[in-house]
């Protein structure tokens, strides 16, 4: 697919399936599919080469909040027109940067009464490190400039409805192809936390087009049916990039959700507790904010539910991973929490989690639950690598002869070998 001249990425018509990668939010807990996307892009580097990269594989990539931030990351071009970001890379960003993002204040009394009367005086953060740091990395690219498909949910409070951002409407709509830096801001302002972003584009005839955006996980804070449902859009309105294809279903797709963590095994909350809460309690219990744990959690649970029901029905559950950690505790279920300790645990986590069973939700429960005769979420990831590889070796060996000298093949001397038959 061309990129504005730069690349060609190829295309699901060129192959057998169609590749989704998608992100939830969860602030801090970002680090978590972070680590377990770092495992997977070692598979396919071990695969394909060291110069592999997870944009190389994916024809979507769905990320909100945080998710939004490390899709941004992994798909936004450098100078050479190659990921800003490795995998292995987005944990140290989150080590490094997260203490500036949410800068904590000393443990007590003290800093909990100041807590409680930020929640109400305004955001807990003022977003500004945040602000500049993604608008340093992200200068002028836009998001039709990503290096795949992209996704990021958004919600308009002015209108008070969603709004996707996709690189397929960026390219029909100039109005819709905004910053990537300010599509990242709005998707991480996350309620009571930072500040809501206000930003503004033009159509073709100039006519200015304003956004007041908040967190997409008011919407979809995980976003696999959200991309799912944009590809069946596309091959709707025959994108030619899926030709000839005339429906998707799931034994079309391959797909991997990767959570940031919850803590329902925890059972931090009763309705006895609850009863008692206000507008106050609600927003701002004991160190956390059970009415946005409650939207984020809600919104990401029935998505997987839903995409459980999906695969299973039509016998394709093995194309679907979720991989999720639900018994957290403590601060590890933090969003904001950014002392070293927290965001090195969260780091191992990740590691641990990548050791635990596939798993699959229960539909009465909503627990994940160990799904017999898979092995590990490793041993998952490693088949996912070996069937993506395989997709996009297929696809390339399908690149006119006229295009095999393209930036984007060239990066993976490894994957040029299909095309020897040209």
């Amino acid at each position: 697919m061309a990129r504005n001249g730069k690349s060609v990425n190829p295309t699901p018509s060129q192959g057998e399936m169609v590749t989704v990668l998608s992100i939830d939010g969860g602030g801090v807990r970002g680090i978590i599919p972070g680590t377990i996307l770092a495992f997977l892009e070692s598979k396919l580097q071990e695969l394909d080469g060291e110069d592999a990269r997870i944009a190389d594989y994916f024809d979507m990539i769905a990320g909100t909040s945080t998710g939004g931030l490390v899709t941004t990351m992994l798909t936004a071009p450098d100078n050479n027109n190659r990921p800003l970001f490795a995998a292995k890379d987005i944990s140290e960003f989150y080590l490094e940067n997260s203490p500036k993002i949410f800068p904590q204040n000393r443990s007590g009394v003290l800093s909990s009464v100041k807590s409680l009367f930020g929640a109400i005086s305004g955001p807990k953060y003022n977003g500004k490190f945040l602000r500049s740091k993604v608008q340093q990395l992200l200068g002028q690219t836009r998001i039709q400039d990503a290096l795949t498909n992209i996704l990021i949910p958004t919600f308009d409070i002015k209108l008070l409805q969603p709004f996707i951002f996709t690189t397929y409407e960026a390219r029909t709509d100039v109005s819709k192809n905004a910053l990537l830096s300010d599509i990242c801001i709005s998707t991480t302002a996350a309620p009571t936390y930072l500040p809501a972003h206000y930003f503004e584009t033009k159509d073709t005839q100039g006519k200015i087009r304003s956004f007041d955006l908040i967190d997409g996980g008011v919407a979809a804070n995980n976003p696999t049916l959200m991309s799912i449902s944009h590809i069946n859009k596309e091959i709707h309105v025959e994108n030619k990039d899926f030709f000839p294809m005339k429906s998707i279903d799931c034994r079309k797709l391959l797909v991997i959700s990767l959570g940031t963590g919850s803590g329902k095994q925890e059972q931090r909350y009763s309705a006895n507790i609850a009863s008692k809460w206000g507008v106050l309690g609600w927003l701002y219990n004991g160190g956390m904010t059970p009415l946005i744990d409650t939207f984020s959690h809600a919104s990401a649970d029935v998505v997987d539910i839903h995409t459980s029901i999906l695969f299973q029905v039509l016998h394709a559950e093995k194309n679907y991973l979720r991989i999720q950690e639900d018994s957290l505790t403590g601060d590890a279920l933090s969003t904001d929490i950014s002392t070293r300790d927290n965001l090195e645990n969260l780091v191992e986590i990740g590691k641990k989690l990548l050791k635990k069973p596939v798993s699959r939700v229960n539909l009465e429960t909503g627990l994940s639950e160990e799904v017999e005769g898979e092995g590990t979420n490793e041993d998952a990831l490693a088949c996912f690598a070996k069937l993506l590889s395989n997709e996009r070796k297929l696809r390339l060996a399908k690149i006119p002869c006229s295009l095999k000298n393209c930036p984007s093949i060239i990066a993976h001397p490894q994957l040029k070998s299909p095309l020897t038959m040209f």
